[in-house]
């Protein structure tokens, strides 16, 4: 069951194998001509920026329309890989979508990539997709202090001012930006937009617990960084006690959503129409997959479902228009994201003014 829970939510490409570049995508595999993207048609970045705090693009590789970079935070002291998929027609600035990984982190097989098929779909729009990989467990925050285990997580302030001063420049973007992710990270993208109001355009969360300072919500924040993933909270937001529970809790600061777009959705943890052995999207297809799957994850989903709700009234109480989808059905699983995320495109794409 702990094997199915690690899986739970990530993203990454695979298959890219182009060989590291002594320059930003200065050499690299040999591909086609693309006429209507600069940079796969040089084998090129549109430039090499630098980040205020010093962070800076590394190298990069290119497959196809796949790039992957390595970009170096400042704040974690480390290289971070990126992936990207590039849009449909480059041939004029596009916008971003930021598509987190959840519990993983995207260092598993546990993919949106691998998992869904969401990354052709993508392929079809006039958007640049990028996916950090990396933060396994740590709920793409910025910790108090180093963990012996999970390291040192500054996702925070990577993802808001880091890489996009990277990310813009280097791609062509033309400023426009949404993030979605699922399970952990589906709280992460919350605590980013309430953290830099405005910054994103649209936000998307599927099976999220969006409350974290409430008893609940950090017995569920427990579950995830300690018994899954070996951290110690303290080293994240301190005791129980601590003002940083609160301060980092979504529905607690829910005024900092107002403006943005939402997309939120929730199974109900009861089995549904993907909890079966056939069903593509199923880790691991067998009847201890299958129980693990209408279990375990019925239990999670159910919880998670509980935290949505509270987020929903919150956001009435204070005005704040979302669209929530509540299913009567569907357990913790990839099926359901894969559905959630087509119902929350529309939402997305308005964002970042796309058709839908």
């Amino acid at each position: 069951m702990i094997r199915s829970i690690r899986r739970f939510g990530a993203l990454a490409i695979a298959g890219v194998v182009a060989a590291a570049l002594s320059t930003v995508l200065g050499t690299g595999t040999a591909i086609a001509e693309d006429n209507n993207d600069p940079i796969i048609a040089s084998k090129k970045l549109l430039a090499d920026p630098m980040a205020p705090d010093g962070s800076k693009l590394v190298s990069g590789t290119v497959d196809g329309r796949n790039l992957t970079l390595r970009v170096h935070s400042t704040a974690m002291d480390k290289n971070i890989t990126v992936k990207v998929q590039r849009p449909n027609d480059a041939s004029q600035p596009r916008p971003v979508l930021y598509l987190l990984n959840g519990a993983g982190g995207g260092t598993d097989m546990a993919t949106w990539w691998h998992n869904t098929d969401i990354g052709d779909f993508l392929a079809t729009k006039d958007v640049n997709v990028v996916m950090p990989v990396g933060g396994a467990w740590a709920y793409y925050t910025d910790w108090k202090q180093d963990d012996p285990v999970l390291g040192r997580n500054k996702w925070k302030t990577f993802l808001l001012d880091e890489l996009p001063p990277l990310i813009d420049p280097a791609l062509n973007t033309n400023g426009a930006s949404a993030i979605a992710a699922n399970s952990m990270t589906a709280t992460a993208v919350l605590q980013l937009a309430i953290a830099k109001p405005g910054f994103y355009q649209a936000v998307a969360g599927y099976s999220g617990c969006a409350q974290i300072a409430d008893p609940i919500g950090k017995r569920f924040t427990k579950l995830v960084v300690e018994t899954y993933g070996g951290g110690d909270v303290k080293n994240m937001y301190g005791d129980d006690d601590d003002p940083a529970w609160a301060a980092n809790d979504p529905v607690i600061n829910a005024e900092g959503l107002r403006g943005t777009r939402l997309f939120i959705s929730d199974g109900s943890g009861l089995p549904g129409p993907h909890d079966h052995i056939g069903d593509p999207t199923m880790l691991n297809p067998t009847q201890m997959g299958l129980a693990n799957q209408m279990i375990v994850g019925g239990v999670i989903e159910a919880a998670v479902n509980y935290c949505t709700h509270n987020l929903q009234n919150r956001l009435n109480d204070l005005s704040i228009p979302a669209t929530f989808d509540f299913q009567p059905t569907g357990t913790h699983s990839w099926g359901y994201w894969q559905d959630a995320f087509y119902a929350s495109w529309p939402t997305l794409a308005a964002g970042l003014g796309l058709p839908a």
